[in-house]
């Protein structure tokens, strides 16, 4: 049998933060699930032609400001919001909480932390009522809410369903400069890290981070920000994903693909990396892994292992690591972007002095000729 080397499990998360945002007295609202989030477009009929008539998400009510979308086994009015606006950005990460006395938590926990914090009783966004809109700590819009317009949930409708079929929305990835402050306020907001990257001498990446039993609700990547990396939906399949590919093929759209399709090593769910009209990046994702025990265990990855963030070792393009889209505050202003100042995922992987191994005990120059011109800027041709 072959000793295969991988990530570090915990039972707890080993992520220190140095400076931490205090923790309120007031309890933190309980939070179900990652629900929907409110992008701004430049041009809706081209994002919802994307988002609609290539990759299949539901309309369920449109007019010339917005569309309001879900996903096929969803019950509520929608999972993304597309609203034309003038700069392509995040007006709301939004989820969804456990009753309508948490909103009362949501107002308490903000307030006691100094944040802007407005309430509307008729919501935000037409199908969701009485709403919680927050710029967090960290500089992200925030909506927490629970009266909402129940739809048709599309599961049995078998007729409009495509080989490409987006069943759920799975999370949302956030880029922040100082992932354990993020990490740290996120716990003391309910949740739960599954999985991060880290180095040796303690610098952390990213984590994930979840309410619901899966891998995460949210990630925290490190990089200059606040902005965001990604929304993901779910299929069942990974069959799913391909199909999406080979439509895109067909239609001549293969340029939207930005990474992928392959499988990750963290989570363990196979993904593809999707790029819209105005660049904001989708993720299409499938089959990670429950996490809904209370001892749950950590999985700590090493930043140099490249199957950390490909299992099969595939490089990461460098827009990856360094674009993502600008956040709101809540007049609608983008969020000015503050700069990391760790050290960067992508210069200690494929930077001119970094390295990435297949095995642990390889030395750094061991990374075969074909893998070198993937994994170090500069090599490629």
């Amino acid at each position: 049998m072959t000793d295969t080397a991988g990530p570090v499990v915990t039972s707890d998360a080993p992520i220190i933060a140095a400076d931490p945002i205090p923790t309120p007295l007031a309890p933190p609202p309980d939070i179900l699930r990652c629900a929907y989030m409110e992008l701004v477009v430049t041009d809706l009929a081209a994002s919802r032609n994307f988002y609609v008539d290539v990759l299949g998400l539901v309309v369920t009510e449109e007019d010339e400001d917005a569309v309001y979308l879900r996903s096929l086994e969803e019950f509520i009015h929608h999972n993304l919001v597309l609203r034309k606006g003038s700069v392509a950005a995040v007006a709301a990460f939004s989820y969804r909480v456990r009753s309508p006395e948490e909103l009362d938590r949501a107002v308490a926990f903000y307030t006691e932390l100094g944040c802007r914090v407005e309430r509307r009783a008729e919501g935000f966004t037409r199908g969701i009522g009485d709403s919680v809109r927050v710029t967090d700590p960290l500089g992200f819009p925030y909506e927490f809410f629970y009266d909402v317009d129940h739809v048709e949930r599309l599961a049995w409708r078998y007729d409009l369903h495509t080989p490409g079929a987006l069943v759920r929305l799975d999370h949302f990835n956030q880029v922040t400069p100082d992932v354990p402050r993020a990490v740290k306020f996120m716990e003391d907001l309910g949740f739960r890290v599954t999985e991060d990257i880290q180095d040796a001498e303690g610098t952390t990446y990213a984590a994930w981070m979840r309410r619901k039993p899966t891998v995460h609700d949210t990630a925290m990547t490190g990089g200059d920000g606040p902005r965001m990396h990604h929304v993901a939906f779910a299929t069942h399949e990974k069959h799913n994903i391909i199909a999406i590919c080979d439509k895109l093929g067909a239609l001549r759209l293969s340029d939207h693909i930005e990474r992928g399709p392959g499988r990750h090593g963290v989570s363990n769910a196979f993904y593809l990396y999707l790029r819209d009209p105005d660049g904001h990046r989708v993720e299409i994702y499938t089959q990670d892994y429950y996490t809904g025990d209370p001892d749950n265990p950590v999985v700590t990855w090493d930043v140099h292992d490249n199957q950390r963030r490909d299992w099969w070792g595939n490089p990461v393009v460098p827009s990856w690591y360094t674009e993502a889209s600008l956040v709101l505050d809540l007049d609608g202003n983008p969020q000015p972007v503050a700069a990391r100042t760790d050290t960067s995922e992508m210069a200690v992987t494929i930077g001119a002095d970094g390295f990435s191994y297949t095995r642990p005990e390889d030395d750094a120059d061991d990374l075969p000729s074909w893998k070198q011109g993937e994994y170090k800027l500069g090599h490629q041709l």
